[in-house]
């Protein structure tokens, strides 16, 4: 039987433990924002995404939410307003997770919000809109961001053999693994097609493609990352194959870009003709090359070839190859290039040691620009061989070159030596010419004549001469 001092004991025990609580929650709630009113940061109010393809996860995106006030917050709910048939998926402060509860934040401190987004397949051409929101609920207080992404449906090929067949423009073409041009069939790209191509894809060619774009809807070959920040990166899938049995192939108006290697041309046993005719086309952004020729035939007019890891143009195994009023600006800064932009080559070594010479039937370079941000940007690896020849003219043309590099005159007429061509913009990658130019009016009127449009359709027989590269100068070029 418990005597009344210990039930006095234990009604005073009773009562410091009820006071305690209580005062330990007073000191909690103090320690917290309480007011409907107080209200989160955040970095933006909108996260936009590019065009996301069908089934194709887009970049992730981010934003900051921040506590702007001293004490602690409560976030009593995280959540996606469109639940679990959003197209979107967050990351919410390391949690990957599309709602979560009774999130605290400290006072004046900030938690990161990733989102994804796929886009399911909606069988419409045009691209579509895409919308949600993340909620955000803090003291019966609402506050959201809003999600907006662009999605399109696209054309799927994973790993198919192509027969003949006509490409449209009416939506792109999304390329996993790889896609083959048959032999002896013909690809025809409409103009303004667009090829992308998911990480580590490849197109190869047996057949023939023919690509024709014009100047107002060229057609492009690129990677499936559309977003801002992938727009001048390099190496995000392996590149386009001529195979050697491809003939005839043509590309007019065509952009390819962000690849390991831009085009690869293989060996033709009968040159007569152009393996590969390519004009008024651009090839920027590659981790290795622009083009990577193999004893093969290349005729190719009004291109800019730029921004490549080593290569702009790798002319090897001999061949036979014609370059007109190109232009070849290769400022690469992802890296160290230790290689010149341009190299010609006539051997190769077999699996038994043995080297192996070709024939340079003919390397011309005619109303040519060859720049870069090395110091010598052509190089010769040549094995000698007095039965096969190694046959190359640079005509008319600005380059960048050691004059050590090559000491035989007879292959160089009217050439500009180590003259900066002045482009309008290299960390832009804008090669058109600046008014201050030597570039400007010093071209052969034999090749003007020829190629009379540059790249972009003006006339270069319309005043004193034409300009070298695939550019003609006009007023207003650089906007100034």
């Amino acid at each position: 039987m418990l005597n009344k001092s210990t039930v006095k004991k234990n009604e005073i025990l009773s009562l410091l433990i009820a006071f305690s609580t209580l005062f330990i929650f007073s000191c909690e709630k103090e320690n917290f924002v309480t007011d409907s009113s107080a209200q989160l940061s955040f970095s933006t109010d909108t996260v936009l995404f590019d065009t996301v393809f069908t089934e194709v996860g887009s970049v992730t995106k981010q934003f900051t939410v921040k506590n702007p006030h001293d004490k602690k917050i409560e976030i009593s709910d995280v959540r996606l307003a469109g639940g679990k048939s959003s197209n979107y998926r967050l990351n919410i402060n390391g949690v990957q997770s599309n709602k979560m509860t009774d999130v605290e934040l400290a006072g004046n401190d900030s938690m990161y919000i990733f989102v994804e987004v796929t886009v399911d397949p909606t069988n419409q051409n045009n691209p579509m809109v895409i919308k949600d929101s993340v909620v955000f609920e803090t003291n019966s207080n609402i506050q959201d961001v809003k999600l907006v992404s662009w999605g399109q449906d696209v054309h799927r090929i994973n790993g198919e053999v192509i027969g003949t067949d006509t490409w449209k423009a009416d939506k792109p073409y999304l390329i996993y693994n790889s896609a083959l041009v048959d032999t002896g069939a013909t690809l025809t790209i409409e103009p303004g097609a667009n090829i992308h191509f998911h990480r580590n894809s490849r197109f190869y060619v047996k057949g023939t493609v023919i690509a024709d774009g014009t100047q107002e809807n060229p057609i492009v070959f690129q990677g499936d990352r559309l977003g801002s920040d992938y727009e001048d990166v390099p190496g995000q899938w392996d590149g386009i194959y001529l195979l050697p049995k491809s003939k005839d192939n043509v590309m007019d108006y065509v952009e390819i870009k962000n690849a390991i290697i831009g085009l690869q041309v293989d060996t033709l046993g009968n040159t007569s003709a152009p393996t590969l005719s390519i004009s008024n086309s651009k090839i920027k952004h590659m981790t290795y090359a622009g083009i990577y020729a193999r004893g093969t035939n290349i005729k190719a007019y009004n291109c800019v070839i730029g921004d490549c890891g080593n290569y702009a143009l790798a002319l090897t195994l001999g061949g036979n190859y014609e370059f007109y009023h190109t232009t070849i600006g290769n400022y690469w800064y992802g890296s160290t290039r230790t290689t010149p932009s341009v190299v010609l080559n006539n051997y190769y070594t077999d699996s038994l040691g043995n080297i192996i010479t070709r024939r340079l039937e003919k390397a011309v370079f005619g109303n040519c620009i060859i720049y870069g941000n090395k110091g010598n940007e052509i190089g010769f690896d040549e094995e000698p061989d007095e039965n096969e020849a190694f046959n190359y003219t640079f005509d008319h043309s600005l380059l960048k070159m050691n004059p050590e590099t090559d000491t035989n005159n007879s292959h160089y007429n009217n050439i500009i030596l180590n003259k900066d061509p002045r482009f309008v913009s290299t960390n832009e990658h804008d090669l058109r010419l600046d008014t201050l130019s030597p570039a400007i009016d010093t071209g052969s009127s034999i090749y003007g004549q020829d190629y009379p449009f540059d790249i972009e359709g003006n006339s270069r027989i319309s005043d004193e001469g034409p300009d070298l590269g695939a550019y003609e100068r006009t007023p207003g070029d650089d906007n100034q």
